[in-house]
């Protein structure tokens, strides 16, 4: 019953993520601007390019503001992740950290 409710989430967060993707990318681009327009701002010598640099990043910041919603595709991300873990750790496929010294034990053993 677990993996059934583990698949059922992870279906349903894939749908919600590739339903977000477009938006995801949006937000990632005008986010990636206003930090550019906000570095050139505090660079910027004269007041008319302060000017033109503070425009650019009020537009970023619109464009930032009406992609809200994408952070719902990263919660859809999380919650899809979250379920691929929780499917591989309860069948055992987890990979556990091996000992480095294991190998050479074994090593050691087969020599004398």
């Amino acid at each position: 019953m677990k993996k059934f409710l583990l698949v059922i989430l992870g279906i349903l967060c894939l749908i919600v993520l590739l339903a977000h993707v477009g938006s995801m990318i949006v937000l990632a681009i005008s986010l990636a601007i206003l930090y550019l327009a906000f570095k050139k701002f505090i660079g910027a010598e004269g007041m008319g390019h302060k000017v033109i640099w503070a425009i650019a990043a009020l537009i970023a910041l619109g464009f930032s503001l009406g992609n809200v919603p994408s952070l719902i595709g990263l919660l859809a991300l999380a919650g899809l992740i979250y379920s691929w873990r929780a499917w591989h750790k309860e069948s055992g496929h987890a990979t556990a950290a091996e000992d480095p010294f294991d190998h050479f034990e074994r090593e050691w053993k087969e020599l004398h």
